[in-house]
Protein backbone atom coordinates (compact mmCIF):
# COMPACT_ATOMS: atom_id res chain seq x y z
CA UNK A 1 0.00 0.00 0.00
CA UNK A 2 1.32 3.30 -0.95
CA UNK A 3 1.70 5.45 2.08
CA UNK A 4 0.46 9.33 2.84
CA UNK A 5 4.05 10.45 2.40
CA UNK A 6 4.71 8.62 -0.78
CA UNK A 7 1.28 9.58 -2.22
CA UNK A 8 2.41 13.51 -1.44
CA UNK A 9 5.55 12.85 -3.38
CA UNK A 10 3.61 11.74 -6.54
CA UNK A 11 1.43 14.91 -6.31
CA UNK A 12 4.61 16.98 -6.05
CA UNK A 13 5.69 14.96 -9.13
CA UNK A 14 2.51 15.74 -10.88
CA UNK A 15 2.77 18.94 -10.28
CA UNK A 16 6.10 19.21 -11.89
CA UNK A 17 5.01 17.45 -14.67
CA UNK A 18 2.38 20.00 -14.85
CA UNK A 19 4.95 22.66 -14.95
CA UNK A 20 6.87 21.16 -17.55
CA UNK A 21 4.05 20.45 -20.07
CA UNK A 22 3.68 24.39 -19.22
CA UNK A 23 6.79 24.94 -20.37
CA UNK A 24 6.79 23.27 -23.58
CA UNK A 25 3.44 24.53 -24.44
CA UNK A 26 5.08 28.09 -23.46
CA UNK A 27 7.51 27.65 -26.18
CA UNK A 28 5.39 26.40 -28.91
CA UNK A 29 3.09 29.47 -28.36
CA UNK A 30 6.36 31.76 -28.73
CA UNK A 31 7.84 29.53 -31.82
CA UNK A 32 4.36 29.26 -33.68
CA UNK A 33 4.45 33.02 -33.58
CA UNK A 34 8.18 33.56 -34.31
CA UNK A 35 7.62 31.43 -37.51
CA UNK A 36 5.09 33.29 -38.90
CA UNK A 37 6.51 36.70 -38.36
CA UNK A 38 10.22 35.38 -39.68
CA UNK A 39 8.54 33.40 -42.26
CA UNK A 40 10.27 30.36 -40.74
CA UNK A 41 8.70 27.00 -42.31
CA UNK A 42 11.48 24.74 -40.61
CA UNK A 43 10.47 26.81 -36.62
CA UNK A 44 7.28 25.81 -37.94
CA UNK A 45 7.17 22.48 -38.85
CA UNK A 46 9.32 21.78 -35.87
CA UNK A 47 6.26 23.13 -33.57
CA UNK A 48 4.10 20.59 -35.19
CA UNK A 49 6.28 17.96 -34.89
CA UNK A 50 6.82 19.00 -31.29
CA UNK A 51 3.20 18.49 -30.56
CA UNK A 52 3.16 14.42 -30.64
CA UNK A 53 5.56 15.25 -27.46
CA UNK A 54 3.03 17.42 -25.61
CA UNK A 55 0.42 14.72 -26.47
CA UNK A 56 2.54 12.41 -24.93
CA UNK A 57 3.15 14.03 -21.80
CA UNK A 58 -0.77 14.82 -21.41
CA UNK A 59 -1.17 10.80 -21.95
CA UNK A 60 1.75 10.10 -19.26
CA UNK A 61 0.29 13.29 -16.72
CA UNK A 62 -3.45 11.72 -17.41
CA UNK A 63 -2.28 7.77 -16.52
CA UNK A 64 -0.39 8.82 -13.45
CA UNK A 65 -3.70 10.84 -11.60
CA UNK A 66 -5.62 8.10 -12.84
CA UNK A 67 -3.05 5.63 -11.16
CA UNK A 68 -3.16 7.36 -7.62
CA UNK A 69 -6.90 7.73 -8.07
CA UNK A 70 -7.03 3.78 -7.72
CA UNK A 71 -4.34 3.42 -5.20
CA UNK A 72 -5.76 6.05 -2.74
CA UNK A 73 -8.82 7.36 -1.78
CA UNK A 74 -7.64 11.13 -1.71
CA UNK A 75 -8.99 13.52 0.58
CA UNK A 76 -11.27 16.37 -0.34
CA UNK A 77 -8.17 18.94 -0.84
CA UNK A 78 -5.99 16.52 -2.51
CA UNK A 79 -8.86 14.90 -5.12
CA UNK A 80 -9.25 18.59 -5.78
CA UNK A 81 -5.56 19.10 -6.87
CA UNK A 82 -5.94 15.80 -9.00
CA UNK A 83 -8.88 17.03 -10.55
CA UNK A 84 -7.36 20.58 -11.09
CA UNK A 85 -4.28 18.61 -12.27
CA UNK A 86 -6.50 16.83 -15.57
CA UNK A 87 -8.13 19.95 -16.55
CA UNK A 88 -5.30 21.95 -16.57
CA UNK A 89 -3.33 19.34 -18.82
CA UNK A 90 -5.95 18.99 -20.96
CA UNK A 91 -6.49 22.93 -21.50
CA UNK A 92 -2.65 22.63 -21.95
CA UNK A 93 -3.05 20.41 -24.59
CA UNK A 94 -5.67 22.14 -26.41
CA UNK A 95 -3.27 25.59 -26.18
CA UNK A 96 -0.60 23.31 -27.82
CA UNK A 97 -3.20 22.13 -31.06
CA UNK A 98 -3.83 25.81 -31.59
CA UNK A 99 0.14 26.78 -31.38
CA UNK A 100 0.12 24.12 -34.18
CA UNK A 101 -2.65 25.31 -36.07
CA UNK A 102 -1.04 28.45 -35.92
CA UNK A 103 2.18 26.82 -37.26
CA UNK A 104 0.49 25.40 -40.21
CA UNK A 105 -0.58 28.98 -41.64
CA UNK A 106 3.12 29.70 -41.77
CA UNK A 107 3.51 27.30 -43.90
CA UNK A 108 0.53 27.53 -46.10
CA UNK A 109 1.46 31.39 -46.78
CA UNK A 110 4.62 30.51 -47.38
CA UNK A 111 6.26 32.17 -50.50
CA UNK A 112 3.92 35.42 -49.37
CA UNK A 113 4.78 38.93 -48.81
CA UNK A 114 2.33 39.47 -45.29
CA UNK A 115 -0.23 41.80 -46.24
CA UNK A 116 0.74 44.00 -43.27
CA UNK A 117 3.45 43.98 -40.47
CA UNK A 118 2.74 41.68 -37.90
CA UNK A 119 2.05 43.81 -34.43
CA UNK A 120 -0.99 42.45 -32.44
CA UNK A 121 -0.99 39.09 -33.35
CA UNK A 122 2.75 38.82 -31.59
CA UNK A 123 1.52 41.17 -28.83
CA UNK A 124 -1.66 38.47 -28.38
CA UNK A 125 1.01 36.21 -28.01
CA UNK A 126 3.02 37.53 -25.43
CA UNK A 127 -0.27 38.23 -23.23
CA UNK A 128 -1.01 34.47 -23.54
CA UNK A 129 2.56 33.79 -22.41
CA UNK A 130 1.93 35.56 -19.36
CA UNK A 131 -1.30 34.68 -18.70
CA UNK A 132 -0.10 30.79 -19.04
CA UNK A 133 2.79 32.31 -16.05
CA UNK A 134 0.26 33.65 -14.12
CA UNK A 135 -1.81 30.21 -14.34
CA UNK A 136 1.03 28.00 -13.41
CA UNK A 137 2.62 30.17 -10.66
CA UNK A 138 -0.58 30.45 -8.96
CA UNK A 139 -1.07 26.24 -9.23
CA UNK A 140 2.64 26.09 -7.37
CA UNK A 141 1.93 28.94 -5.01
CA UNK A 142 -1.70 27.52 -4.41
CA UNK A 143 -3.06 31.69 -4.58
CA UNK A 144 -5.90 31.70 -6.67
CA UNK A 145 -5.80 35.52 -5.99
CA UNK A 146 -2.70 35.39 -8.63
CA UNK A 147 -5.82 34.64 -10.84
CA UNK A 148 -7.57 37.62 -10.82
CA UNK A 149 -5.08 39.03 -12.88
CA UNK A 150 -6.43 36.75 -16.20
CA UNK A 151 -9.13 38.75 -16.57
CA UNK A 152 -7.92 41.99 -17.58
CA UNK A 153 -5.59 40.33 -19.78
CA UNK A 154 -8.13 38.00 -21.76
CA UNK A 155 -9.79 41.35 -22.29
CA UNK A 156 -6.62 42.95 -23.60
CA UNK A 157 -6.36 39.83 -26.41
CA UNK A 158 -10.06 40.18 -27.37
CA UNK A 159 -9.47 43.83 -27.87
CA UNK A 160 -6.70 42.83 -30.20
CA UNK A 161 -8.05 40.44 -31.76
CA UNK A 162 -11.19 42.89 -32.44
CA UNK A 163 -8.69 45.35 -33.76
CA UNK A 164 -6.83 42.61 -36.32
CA UNK A 165 -10.58 41.64 -37.90
CA UNK A 166 -11.65 45.37 -38.49
CA UNK A 167 -7.89 45.61 -39.90
CA UNK A 168 -7.70 42.81 -41.86
CA UNK A 169 -11.29 43.20 -43.25
CA UNK A 170 -10.55 46.38 -44.18
CA UNK A 171 -7.61 44.86 -46.33
CA UNK A 172 -10.27 42.58 -48.26
CA UNK A 173 -12.92 45.22 -49.20
CA UNK A 174 -9.70 47.32 -50.88
CA UNK A 175 -8.08 44.61 -52.33
CA UNK A 176 -9.52 41.46 -53.17
CA UNK A 177 -6.22 40.08 -54.03
CA UNK A 178 -5.37 39.90 -50.14
CA UNK A 179 -8.15 37.47 -49.12
CA UNK A 180 -6.85 34.61 -49.04
CA UNK A 181 -3.69 35.58 -46.62
CA UNK A 182 -6.15 38.17 -44.71
CA UNK A 183 -8.48 35.00 -43.79
CA UNK A 184 -5.47 33.18 -42.74
CA UNK A 185 -4.14 35.90 -40.44
CA UNK A 186 -8.02 35.98 -39.17
CA UNK A 187 -7.48 32.35 -38.33
CA UNK A 188 -4.18 33.08 -36.35
CA UNK A 189 -6.10 36.41 -34.42
CA UNK A 190 -9.00 33.63 -33.87
CA UNK A 191 -6.20 30.40 -32.49
CA UNK A 192 -4.74 33.19 -30.53
CA UNK A 193 -8.28 34.22 -28.43
CA UNK A 194 -9.17 30.68 -27.82
CA UNK A 195 -5.01 30.15 -26.27
CA UNK A 196 -6.46 32.98 -23.69
CA UNK A 197 -9.12 31.75 -23.43
CA UNK A 198 -7.88 28.37 -22.25
CA UNK A 199 -5.40 30.27 -20.23
CA UNK A 200 -8.69 31.61 -18.05
CA UNK A 201 -9.47 27.80 -17.75
CA UNK A 202 -6.20 27.42 -16.14
CA UNK A 203 -6.84 29.95 -13.54
CA UNK A 204 -10.49 28.53 -13.18
CA UNK A 205 -9.26 25.40 -12.01
CA UNK A 206 -6.48 26.52 -9.59
CA UNK A 207 -9.25 28.41 -8.20
CA UNK A 208 -11.43 26.18 -7.48
CA UNK A 209 -8.03 23.40 -6.90
CA UNK A 210 -7.78 26.17 -3.68
CA UNK A 211 -10.95 27.64 -2.69
CA UNK A 212 -13.41 24.51 -3.35
CA UNK A 213 -15.41 27.17 -5.30
CA UNK A 214 -16.00 27.95 -8.80
CA UNK A 215 -15.51 31.39 -10.05
CA UNK A 216 -15.64 32.87 -14.03
CA UNK A 217 -12.54 34.78 -15.15
CA UNK A 218 -14.22 34.76 -18.63
CA UNK A 219 -16.35 37.54 -18.16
Amino acid sequence: MVTRKSFHEQLDELQQDVLKMGTMVEQAIFNAVKSLKTRDESLAQQVIDGDVSIDDFQVRIEDNCIRLLALQQPMASDLRVISAVLKITNDLERIADHAKDVSKVTIRISGQSLIKPLIDIPRMAEITQKMLRISLDAFVRRDPSEVEQLIDCDHEVDALYHQIFRELLSFMLEDTRTIQQATHLLFVGRHMERMADYCTNLGEAVYFMVKGERKDLNV
